[in-house]
């Protein structure tokens, strides 16, 4: 009897768990949503939590991104939990029905279906705002991409980002259907879409929140600027401080004390104990010479052998180090490596600024700039003398990690690599530089002739 009660008592709050599941849902996303708001109203005077809102760090800035993108998270979860448990249970339709309420009204002095409406408004606002926002962005990228690379499309780019996130803050929406027939009707203008610009450019002079929005325009262009260039540095710094430090502190002990443990061999390969032997002849001939010569004292057969022994010693103690170097050095690369790429896969918008940040300097150079920064590319790694830096390259490569130069590989490399990268460069010439920017591929063509 006892089990049995059990039993149905174990049913019942399983039962009452799953039942309560819309409610739960629905009040935790509503929750994560006050949140939202809550760090709008203390931050950024109401407004979307954007760089333009608010005048902070780029560290502040990315602490208070951060909780946002948490709290959207579990608006959006708790949300599918709720419309599947929703349609699971079957909810009536009346306490669906709709309810108009005043905003300033608290929930504790609203009725059972009043509070589910409440809930349900301030959840709709708060990710309707922010999924506005990111297709905004998105639409914004692709009108960059697809812009010419001049200064007059990177200046009408600023002023379509401008405007959209003026658009933004005063919350007007539009429809799908009236955003095509503008887009149609920009496409079919009578006028000329020079003249139609520049009409807008005296209707933004005239305007009186033309100052403000300048302003605004401006911060947003230096935040942007300095999460460029604070993310290039730590481009540059993380992933050479984490070889430094992981193979100093971390793979160096481990490898020197497997070394010993193991009595591993002194040379890698056969090339770094061709190279020893090399440099052991190269002494004991240069010491005879110079004892031939009188330059050295004279000294007898066994004297020199104890000399070229000495030396034998203590290339064997410098080629064990280059090859604990060489290892330690495949192991601090990887590392590095990771570091590296754990940087763009968690950095992704700083990624999406700084990517933003170079189209807008490519976009501000002269036709000239770029057909120079073309040929001095193209000149250095697909150019006449080119091979030449490839082999200094490749050769060094393998010595810092420790493996054999090995010629056949090398000439193989230099006789495919660049002449697939130089019709890969030609292609990318014809197929899309040609289309965007035909100045500076006719100036390319002048300069390269």
């Amino acid at each position: 009897m006892t089990n049995s009660s059990q039993q149905l008592g174990i049913v019942g709050r399983l039962r009452q768990w799953f039942f309560g599941t819309p409610d739960r849902s629905l009040d935790q996303a509503y929750e994560a949503a006050l949140k939202i708001r809550q760090i709008e109203e203390n931050y950024f005077g109401g407004n979307p939590i954007t760089p333009e809102n608010g005048i902070y760090s780029a560290s502040s800035y990315r602490i208070l991104q951060k909780d946002r993108r948490r709290y959207l998270s579990i608006v959006r979860r708790r949300m599918a939990e709720f419309r599947t448990s929703s349609d699971a249970l079957q909810l009536s339709s009346i306490s669906r029905r709709a309810v108009s309420l005043p905003d300033d009204l608290p929930l504790d002095q609203i009725n059972g279906p009043a509070v589910f409406f409440k809930k349900l408004q301030l959840i709709d606002e708060v990710l309707e705002r922010y999924e506005q926002a990111s297709v905004l962005s998105l639409t914004q990228l692709q009108a960059t991409a697809a812009s010419p690379l001049s200064p007059r499309s990177s200046q009408r780019g600023s002023d379509q980002l401008s405007s959209g996130l003026s658009n933004q803050k005063k919350g007007s929406s539009v429809s799908t259907d009236e955003t095509q027939n503008e887009a149609l009707s920009r496409s079919s203008s009578v006028l000329p879409r020079s003249i139609l610009r520049t009409v807008d450019r005296i209707k933004q002079d005239l305007d009186p929140d033309a100052e403000v929005e300048v302003v605004r325009n401006f911060r947003s262009s230096k935040a942007q600027t300095t999460i460029a260039i604070t993310f290039v540095l730590q481009l540059i710094i993380v992933p050479l401080l984490a070889q430094y430090l992981s193979k100093n502190f971390l793979v160096a002990p481990l490898v020197e004390y497997t070394r010993d443990a193991t009595q591993a061999e002194v040379f890698l390969n056969v090339a770094m104990e061709e190279e020893a032997l090399h440099e052991l002849q190269r002494y004991e001939e240069r010491f005879r010479f110079e004892v031939l010569i009188g330059k050295a004292p004279s000294l007898s057969e066994l004297e020199i052998e104890e000399r070229v022994r000495q030396k034998a010693f203590e290339i064997e103690e410098d080629y064990r180090q280059r090859s604990a170097d060489a290892v330690e050095n495949v192991f601090a690369d990887i590392i590095a490596v990771l570091s590296f790429s754990l940087l763009l896969s968690n950095c992704r918008e700083q990624v999406a600024t700084l990517k933003g940040f170079i189209d807008e300097i490519v976009y501000g150079l002269s036709d000239s700039a770029k057909a120079f920064i073309i040929i001095l590319f193209t000149d250095i790694f697909v150019g006449f003398h080119s091979p030449h830096g490839w082999e200094v390259l490749l050769e060094g490569m393998a010595a810092h990690l420790g493996l054999p130069a090995n010629r056949n590989f090398i000439f193989l490399f230099i006789a495919t690599f660049p002449v697939i990268l130089d019709t890969v460069f030609k292609y990318w010439i014809f197929r899309y530089l040609n289309r965007i920017s035909p100045s500076a591929v006719a100036t390319y063509k002048n300069m390269n002739e």
